[in-house]
């Protein structure tokens, strides 16, 4: 596998989404030895990839939900702390998932940061491509009142809908983390100063 990747927008080879680099780090070992647990005894790509998106939602805590630190970026980070804004869970669930030999995406949707209002920021999730139905996108941020993103192709049961304009589902699936997110998670030291700094696109 190549370590680095250079691009970041959408590719039309599905095994570019299988790659490894500095932040969808599966080869780490702590991450490659969490993503050969969830698939032990598991045989189908639906299987795996229902038993790694349960453990990015259930057990990695949002660190907005928790109000945890420390701010996470690259997987084996995200599963070091046990916590990561949904960006983040995003490029966990895509690290497992790759180790498995399942092509995954990171992608986001532009959506009101509360109250149906404006400001806008982005959301990240991903889309997992599965023998039987092709893309699927999957949401891990974790359940709470009011959310409840569920593994089940081909419907997609995400967090979140478009319901106000402004708000958008951005079609593009990457290899890569967006600069945008790179840099907010890079550059900001605690939760609180991303959430004041949330990523967005026009």
């Amino acid at each position: 596998m190549t370590k680095a990747v250079q691009q970041t927008h959408d590719s039309q080879r599905v095994s570019d989404y299988l790659q490894t680099s500095p932040i969808i780090d599966w080869d780490e070992p702590t991450v490659l030895a969490k993503a050969q647990e969830l698939s032990q005894g598991r045989t189908t790509d639906e299987g795996i990839t229902k038993a790694c998106f349960e453990f990015v939602r259930d057990e990695i805590k949002h660190s907005w939900d928790y109000r945890m630190n420390p701010v996470t970026l690259k997987a084996s980070e995200v599963l070091k702390h046990q916590t990561g804004y949904c960006y983040s869970k995003s490029h966990l669930l895509a690290a497992l998932l790759r180790a498995n030999q399942i092509p995954a995406a990171l992608c986001y949707q532009r959506l009101t940061i509360e109250n149906n209002q404006p400001p806008f920021c982005l959301h990240g999730l991903n889309a997992v491509h599965l023998e039987k139905h092709g893309w699927v996108r999957l949401d891990a941020r974790g359940n709470k009142e009011g959310i409840n993103a569920q593994f089940n192709p081909p419907n997609e049961i995400l967090a979140f809908e478009i319901k106000t304009k402004g708000e958008k589902n951005l079609e593009q699936r990457y290899v890569e983390p967006i600069a945008e997110v790179v840099e907010i998670l890079t550059r900001f030291k605690d939760i609180e100063s991303v959430a004041e700094n949330l990523p967005d696109l026009d």
